[in-house]
């Protein structure tokens, strides 16, 4: 994650729609799709911390994290193991704060 936003208030999760879930054949790992906000995401969460704690996002138990705007469908977040595209926007730090706090509880009812 970067240090480079200011802390954005902003309500989410009213709107966190999981629309689909994958569960990896091997390598373990879920796949998670979904939208909250203006924003579209795919993301691998694991039910345990890796092994190398730079492939996830803090503490997250997410090693890849993709975030894309619905309506330019452009990509403003993407995390593989490691920072590909940082966030373009506040906001859009935001909503990686926001599912770095709690996907992987959710999809993992941990």
């Amino acid at each position: 994650m970067t240090d480079t936003h200011e802390p954005f208030e902003y309500d989410l999760g009213d709107d966190l729609r999981i629309l689909r879930t994958t569960r990896r054949a091997s390598g373990g790992g879920t796949w998670v799709a979904g939208t909250i906000d203006e924003f579209r995401f795919d993301a691998l969460v694991f039910p345990e911390h890796a092994d190398n704690p730079d492939w996830e996002i803090g503490e997250s138990r997410i090693s890849k994290l993709w975030i894309a705007r619905l309506d330019t469908k452009q990509t403003v977040f993407n995390w593989d193991r490691g920072l590909d595209v940082p966030a373009a926007t506040d906001k859009t730090q935001a909503v990686i704060d926001f599912l770095a706090a709690g996907l992987a509880e959710h999809i993992y009812a941990r």
